[in-house]
């Protein structure tokens, strides 16, 4: 049975990066080449700047094509053996229908699993440093813009140096409301101020009426009350400061963040689904290739137009769903769990029916 498994995993890997290479295409031509036009004939961008953003660009783009292209590699994987009668080898020598599917759904865990973590550790540093350089080197401000619920994270050598939130801040004064700002030791919380204003300036930012916690311990907190007080800017040789999107943050970010914020907020909701969706949007290759495989051995003689047919319109529904279920939970409507996994489910469900139908 392992030849087998390589055999079929080997199928089954050439229309995946095939369906990768032609989808990531699809999106770069139609999205991310059309923004960087702008740049060029709107601000002047240079060849190299144009460089980085499209190498900043690829691995957002990469990670959202993994579901589309384990389905379209399943439906053309069996859709081949089914064409050249292979299956029906196969079925004939006893080898059940689970055990055909089995090595597809084992690979599409692997790509799951692999995807989680890309889009994890290297999607939000690609989208920060994609972001950044459109405000620093296209458009010139590093100024964080006017808006509720700013968050602003201060890294040092050794990760997180320091993390600001502000319910609302106008840019016009560069006044912040009702702020709390952490600052970290070895990504460890040691210090929690809060004010009820402060105003940023390039060198630091001035507090006004406030406490600060020094956290000696677990069991040890110190409580000091002030009318106002600076607090300087990490040392610029060894941080940056951002004020990162939440498609910037990582998970441990995003739950920081949302743990700021009272439940019912609509920007909580924001960062909680998409704290959900890291994990949602790469599991989608599993869900895919449920629905993919018995898909294509209901319908033998299938040829690889009827499996890009298929793979174009289940793909269409299912980003439906996912705009659907990302609206009803940032909205509160939905929990923001559900809201992100509702596509998933979607995919589930038939799934689970199409694989009992074949197996009969």
């Amino acid at each position: 049975m392992r030849i087998l498994d390589r055999y079929i995993i080997t199928e089954l890997m050439y229309p995946f990066i095939f369906g990768v290479c032609a989808f990531s295409s699809m999106f770069i031509g139609g999205g991310t080449m059309y923004r960087i036009a702008q740049y060029i004939t709107k601000f002047g961008a240079s060849g190299v700047v144009v460089a980085k953003l499209f190498f900043y660009s690829l691995p957002g783009v990469v990670v959202l094509t993994f579901p589309m292209s384990m389905l379209l590699a399943t439906l053309l994987c069996f859709g081949r053996l089914s064409s050249s009668s292979e299956l029906i080898a196969m079925r004939a020598a006893g080898v059940s229908l689970y055990r055909l599917i089995a090595p597809v759904l084992i690979t599409a865990f692997f790509i799951s699993a692999f995807a989680v973590i890309f889009n994890e550790t290297v999607v939000p540093a690609a989208n920060e440093a994609y972001n950044n350089t459109i405000q620093t080197e296209i458009k010139g401000n590093t100024r964080p813009k006017s808006q509720e619920h700013l968050v602003i994270l201060e890294k040092n050598k050794d990760g997180i140096g320091r993390l600001t939130y502000a319910r609302r801040y106008d840019e016009a004064t560069a006044l912040m409301e009702q702020v709390t700002v952490e600052e970290f030791e070895n990504n460890r919380p040691t210090r929690i101020e809060t004010a009820d204003t402060a105003v940023r300036y390039e060198e630091g930012m001035s507090l006004e009426n406030g406490a600060i916690q020094d956290i000696i311990s677990l069991d040890s907190i110190r409580t000091m009350y002030f009318n106002q007080q600076y607090l300087p800017a990490e040392s610029k040789g060894a941080s940056t400061s951002e004020q990162k999107r939440s498609d910037e943050m990582s998970i441990r970010e995003l739950k920081q963040a949302a743990a700021k914020l009272k439940d019912g907020q609509r920007q909580k909701n924001v960062y909680l689904v998409e704290l959900h969706k890291r994990a949602a949007i790469p599991s989608a290759c599993l869900f895919f290739a449920l629905v993919g495989a018995p898909l294509a051995l209901s319908s033998p003689r299938s040829s690889s137009a009827n499996g890009l047919g298929f793979s174009i319109v289940i793909i269409f529904l299912y980003y439906i769903v996912m705009t659907i279920g990302s609206s009803l939970g940032q909205n509160g409507v939905l929990p923001p769990m559900l809201g992100a996994w509702l596509p998933n489910i979607a995919a589930f469900i038939p799934g689970v029916y199409l694989l009992r139908r074949a197996s009969r």
